[in-house]
């Protein structure tokens, strides 16, 4: 059995769908106790073989081996994990299973932390921050006191929060009120003489690009087939028949995530998307997009209030606030904090890497380990 990791895994899996099975973000079920293992190609394989599959792919493609690496290794994490009731305790326990086979002393550091720590390497006065990471599952907040250079202890975690809403359900949104009806989804069919809807279930793995590839086969196209005979829009279905036939789905949310990124910049933007026996054109209103989120950004905001509920104290007592993560682009999102804490004390940049370059920095922190999430903190 041949395997791939990253941007490398994409590319095969693209160019042979049938002949892969893909995983895609497989830390979203680290805290889930449902999961025990992937079946792949008759093989099961638990969530820390899994990982260090990964971990050998990452140690190649950077041109390292296992002797490079250094004695203590940092490792960013979130807040919270994905799932309706993750288990940070299961999930912790995966993770040293997983990081045994390297050898090192593995710390675990809240990953808003990581930026807190590399952006407290800009300020020369005390202050208290709050960071907001928007990755792509979660969205994680974590507030700091940062003391003056110089200070033994410079930098003192107060307390943090998240949520498993971010960038990656802000793309759903887009798909399930734009491209969705587009395909067929609250249209209908003929049954002798009744009109029914069509079943939600055919729409049902159009939240994971990956899963498209599943729904390409013989039972599956044929009932499609079927329905689009009856269907009151037929062109909507044959939409959604050609995306599945023409396994586009990466490129669909390739397309998806275009126009999320044009919204953050422009009150309105093209979604067009192309293939083999299909054609979408629509333009959708930066308005349109808000409300779809709404309901996100609501429990984002509760979710903001209790890492400062956690850290004792209110928005007037916050001197910075440090946006991070592809999704703090948003315009509704950078709203939400302009609100609680006036323009002049937000500010953003390096959206993509002020994680990583914290958390570099933190390595080399004599107090290191009082950034390190602690046991007692996972229950």
């Amino acid at each position: 059995m041949g395997h791939e990791a990253g941007p490398w895994a994409i590319t095969e899996f693209l160019d042979f769908p049938q002949g892969s099975r893909f995983l895609q973000s497989f830390k979203s079920i680290a805290g889930n106790p449902l999961f025990e293992s992937a079946s792949l190609f008759g093989k099961r394989l638990r969530f820390e073989e899994l990982g260090q599959i990964f971990l050998a792919h990452l140690l190649s493609h950077g041109g390292a081996v296992l002797a490079d690496l250094p004695e203590k290794i940092v490792v960013g994490r979130p807040v919270r994990f994905v799932g309706v009731r993750p288990d940070p305790v299961l999930a912790r326990a995966r993770y040293d299973a997983m990081f045994a086979a390297l050898g090192r002393e593995i710390n675990y550091v809240y990953e808003p932390m990581g930026a807190a720590y590399g952006f407290a390497s800009r300020l020369s006065d005390p202050a208290t921050l709050l960071v907001a990471d928007f990755g792509g599952g979660t969205s994680d907040f974590s507030v700091v006191r940062v003391e003056v250079p110089g200070v033994a202890k410079r930098c003192v975690p107060l307390g943090s929060a998240g949520i498993g809403i971010a960038g990656d359900m802000f793309d759903f949104r887009i798909m399930d009120h734009l491209v969705l009806p587009l395909l067929g989804k609250g249209s209908t069919y003929r049954s002798f003489d009744k009109l029914l809807d069509i079943p939600g279930g055919f729409f049902a793995d159009f939240g994971d690009w990956s899963r498209l590839a599943l729904m390409r086969n013989r039972r599956t196209l044929s009932e499609l087939a079927r329905l689009q005979r009856n269907a009151t829009q037929p062109a909507a279905i044959q939409r959604m028949i050609a995306v599945i036939e023409g396994e586009l789905g990466h490129a669909l949310y390739e397309a998806i995530g275009q126009v999320k990124r044009a919204l953050s910049s422009e009150t309105h933007a093209q979604f067009a998307f192309y293939g083999p026996g299909i054609s979408i054109e629509s333009e959708v209103q930066r308005d349109d997009f808000e409300r779809w989120i709404e309901s996100d950004l609501e429990r984002i905001a509760k979710t903001l209030d209790a890492a400062l509920t956690k850290a004792s104290l209110t928005p007037d007592m916050i001197d910075h606030v440090f946006l991070t993560g592809g999704s703090s682009l948003i315009p509704a999102v950078r709203k939400l904090f302009e609100r609680r804490f006036g323009e002049s004390r937000i500010a953003q940049g390096n959206e993509l890497t002020s994680i990583a370059h914290g958390l570099g920095l933190m390595a080399a922190d004599p107090d290191l380990k009082d950034w390190v999430v602690r046991e007692d903190e996972l229950t």
